[in-house]
């Protein structure tokens, strides 16, 4: 194999990672030809409308997996929680290389920290989760719709158009991006969307080629990891339109996870954390999910999707 192609959305951060991936393959195979498709998703053509209201899953992966169906492009580099639970038929996300920061950041170019942020203060952020978590911690708060790119988003920041916004701690330092004041919104007391802060390789499930060139990519803590976090929203079959959080985290040959379900407003949140061992990952995620729903977070994810 002397040439691949990688498909990939046209962001700034979604191109940084692709190049990422890209520059891994050619320092180990420095014969081997690279090249990006971008491609435009429902999720890119779609910006003043917030996610939630835009429905439907895989936003940010449809059109890119149909290049990989027709043979336009050999792999995708995806952000891991943009990938629904249920892949098309004939595909496999073959590779999960090593994760970087999960946890979100608040941003400001202002107010040092959450607790700093004055009352009604606007903030901005497309994520009902991040939204649900901010107002359980500051209920005063006017939690408002941000859509767009990252680089987007810190220059509407930047712009004065918000007191903070809050964004993925992983893109940041991706991208490079810096703005006055970062106030870190971690685990335990704040939990990341589900796979935050992973990538993921995706192709062709007959490709053994694809399995033999990209293996040493694949990092297995982050995998059992993304399992278990993907395991626990299947199991809710839970959406952006919800507010889910999920986190695993990975030690001493044991798998730990928490996962979440709130409100809107976080007013009403149902949390539960449960360990076990990695290669059971799947089955870990599943039944938190059953215990989530039990304790409550049925009732909350019905008035949701009704």
């Amino acid at each position: 194999m002397n040439r691949i192609i990688i498909a990939t959305r046209g962001s700034k951060l979604a191109l940084w990672q692709a190049e990422h991936i890209a520059g891994q393959l050619m320092s180990r195979y420095p014969d081997l030809e690279v090249r990006l498709l971008k491609i435009k998703t429902k999720g890119d053509k779609i910006l003043d409308v917030p996610l939630a209201k835009v429905g439907g899953k895989g936003l940010f992966v449809k059109e890119i997996e149909e290049a990989l169906m027709d043979g336009r492009a050999d792999i995708a580099v995806h952000s891991m929680k943009d990938v629904p639970t249920e892949l098309p038929a004939g595909l496999k996300l073959g590779i999960i290389p090593e994760r970087e920061s999960p946890e979100d950041l608040l941003l400001s170019c202002k107010y040092e920290n959450l607790m700093e942020l004055p009352e009604k203060a606007r903030v901005g952020t497309s994520s009902l989760r991040r939204q649900a978590q901010l107002l359980q911690l500051r209920p005063d708060l006017d939690v408002v719709s941000l859509r767009g790119n990252l680089d987007t988003r810190v220059r509407k920041l930047k712009e004065g158009q918000f007191d903070a916004i809050v964004v993925a701690k992983a893109g940041m330092r991706r991208l490079g991006l810096t703005v006055d004041y970062e106030f870190e919104l971690a685990p335990p007391s704040f939990l990341p969307a589900v796979a935050q802060g992973a990538l993921g390789i995706e192709y062709a499930e007959g490709r053994q080629d694809l399995d033999e060139l990209l293996g040493f990519m694949d990092h297995a803590p982050t995998r059992f990891c993304v399992q278990a976090e993907r395991a626990f929203l299947h199991g809710l079959d839970g959406g952006c339109q919800v507010p889910i959080a999920c986190y695993a985290r990975y030690g001493d040959d044991q798998l730990r996870i928490s996962g979440l379900v709130a409100d809107l407003k976080g007013e009403r949140m149902v949390r539960k954390e449960k360990t076990g061992k990695p290669e059971d990952a799947w089955q870990l995620g599943h039944e938190l999910a059953q215990e989530v729903l039990k304790a409550g977070a049925r009732e909350i994810l019905g008035e949701l999707y009704a």
